[in-house]
């Protein structure tokens, strides 16, 4: 037999060459199937954290995961991750977004067919917890608070149970003073639409634990019942009397039906490059309690992170090359008025108090500490040791020595261009107020948003707040008190005197002082807004791959008022 194939192989060519031909494809096969099953299947060697929640970012390391993503896909508890929850993808490293309705199992790296060997992910808002027998022996508790009195600003302990070991969403409430009407006498009442949150932005929350909170009494609030809200409830009141150097109070209620919105369009990207869009939310604050989404579109990946809607796609996604993200707000505003008993203010005693250090310091958009400031602050005030009466010589001598230009300025803020040429628009107003505030060591910040006239239009706009210890936070509309062209609902005889200590209902506020955003990448490319209707560093942002697209952001629309 072997003779006879050494024989035919000899005397034909033809059958040598055939022979030849399917050695050398044996041989290609064999390579192909090699490279395949060792070069190019992807290794996942560590997912970190293994354990996290809805939100998180997860970073997953290995090998062979391509320096682009193009065909792969991660797949976590059998569900295939959508293009929005990829940051970035290399060879080695690929970091993605957990989405909202991530489920808990095996981790796999997919591409184009050849998958990894399994990893394992726990989604920590899954882990099994002991239920308890009495749900009721679960709901947040007061045993008693450290005092039946405190000023604003001032710590207060309250002991109890069932806080909870840590605060995450949880809440302390305080009684407000808020009314639909300005003509209407405050009423106690324990509804919690009349309430007021301790803010994180005051940093009000010093410590929480299951048996004891630290918190201050915040801004804004009276005296009257404290209770504490987490997630199995509401706890029984304990009453406190609120002592301040002076009142406040939110009246004028009204609500706003605002439309955000923005266009992207003319795309020029490879395929692969993504798109994440920061929209402004509506800020809560004290005089601005409730603010809901009513509309969004498209569904966006997040919904409310650091006070904004993030949006992230991949551009080959959008179709016709254009699409509009657009979402509708509902937000509730109050006048707020104050009566500061101004002999009775001193100058700041706590000056380790995080809220003292965070609105006295400068900043790389609040000049604060440049020279110029300081000399004209210094220059205004003189011997005046008063905050109060400080905040009011230095508004009085902006109104008096600078001139108000009724439209917006672009770009950024010039110190030496707004002090030589002495005129402002509302924004430079506002950061030479807060400049000037802030060099006195008076806690101060710029507020940003738009003002809505009587025929429901909007412009963008740029206030103040200064911090009054044992008082709270005192508004200022500089641009206002000069005479800024507006129509309001109520017109105000002297508008000079009320826009100190004062502000309508017509201020619908989308950030207090800097929202300062980390890019999701390093080498993605960055768009910042000036002088628009938030204060933010980051407006948009597009990886790698992008060469160029178009972006239109409309002014914030007023859809209805009630």
């Amino acid at each position: 037999m072997l003779n006879s194939f050494s024989y035919i192989f000899r005397k034909y060519p033809l059958f040598r060459t055939f022979i030849w031909l399917i050695a050398i494809a044996i041989v290609v096969v064999v390579i192909s199937l090699f490279n395949r099953q060792v070069t190019s299947a992807p290794v996942l060697s560590s997912i970190n954290p293994s354990v996290a929640s809805p939100g998180d970012v997860i970073v997953l390391r290995g090998d062979h995961f391509g320096n682009m993503r193009n065909n792969g896909f991660v797949e976590i508890g059998g569900e295939r991750l959508t293009a929005s929850s990829y940051l970035s993808w290399t060879d080695d490293e690929i970091k993605v977004l957990l989405p909202s309705n991530v489920q808990e199992g095996l981790v796999i790296v997919d591409i184009s067919g050849n998958r990894s060997k399994p990893g394992v992910f726990t989604n920590e808002t899954t882990i099994p917890v002991t239920v308890p027998v009495n749900t009721m022996s679960k709901m947040p508790s007061i045993t008693s608070l450290s005092s039946e009195s405190a000023g604003i600003g001032q710590v207060l302990i309250i002991t109890g149970q069932n806080f909870g070991d840590s605060r995450k969403d949880s809440k302390v409430l305080f009684a407000t003073s808020r009314t639909k009407n300005a003509n209407v006498s405050f009423i106690e009442d324990d509804s919690i639409s009349n309430k007021i949150y301790a803010s994180t932005d005051d940093f009000d929350y010093e410590s929480w634990s299951d048996s004891e909170i630290r918190v201050r009494v915040p801004d804004g609030a009276v005296s009257g019942d404290v209770f504490v809200l987490t997630e199995k409830g509401l706890s029984s009141p304990q009453n406190l009397k609120v002592l301040a150097r002076g009142r406040k109070t939110f009246s004028n209620e009204k609500s706003y039906v605002i439309k955000i919105s923005a266009d992207i369009s003319n795309i020029k990207a490879a395929t692969g490059s993504s798109f994440t869009l920061h929209i402004p939310r509506p800020e809560v604050c004290a005089f601005q309690p409730e603010v809901e989404m009513a509309e969004c579109s498209p569904q966006p990946l997040l919904e409310n992170y650091h006070n904004s809607v993030i949006h992230q796609v991949e551009f080959n996604e959008i179709r016709d090359n254009k699409q509009e993200f657009s979402q509708n707000f509902i937000v509730k505003v109050y006048e707020i008025s104050c009566t500061v008993n101004k002999d009775q203010v001193r100058p700041f005693a706590d000056k380790t108090r995080p809220l003292f250090v965070e609105y006295t310091s400068p900043t790389a958009f609040i000049p604060s500490d440049n020279p110029q400031i300081a000399e004209l602050a210094s220059s205004i005030v003189k011997k005046e040791r008063n905050p109060y009466n400080q905040a009011q010589l230095v508004y009085k001598y902006l109104l008096k020595n600078f001139a108000l230009l009724q439209f917006s300025k672009t770009g950024d803020f010039l110190l030496d261009d707004v002090i030589n040429d002495k005129t402002a628009d509302a924004y430079d107003f506002s950061m030479l107020f807060v400049s000037l505030l802030r060099s006195l060591k008076i806690p101060a910040k710029i507020m940003s948003g738009v003002l809505v006239d009587n025929e429901l239009k909007t412009r963008n706009h740029w206030w103040n707040e200064f911090y009054i210890e044992n008082f709270g936070w005192v508004p200022v509309d500089l641009a206002l008190g000069a005479g800024l062209d507006y129509n309001s609902f109520q017109q105000e005889e002297d508008r000079e005197s009320f826009y100190f200590g004062n502000l309508d209902s017509q201020h619908i506020l989308f950030s207090s002082d800097w929202n300062i955003i980390k890019s999701s990448l390093a080498n993605n490319k960055i768009v910042y807004r000036p002088r628009s209707y938030a204060l933010q560093n980051i407006w948009e942002e597009s990886s790698a791959g992008t060469d160029s697209y178009s972006s239109f952001w409309n002014n914030p629309v007023i859809l209805g008022v009630y």
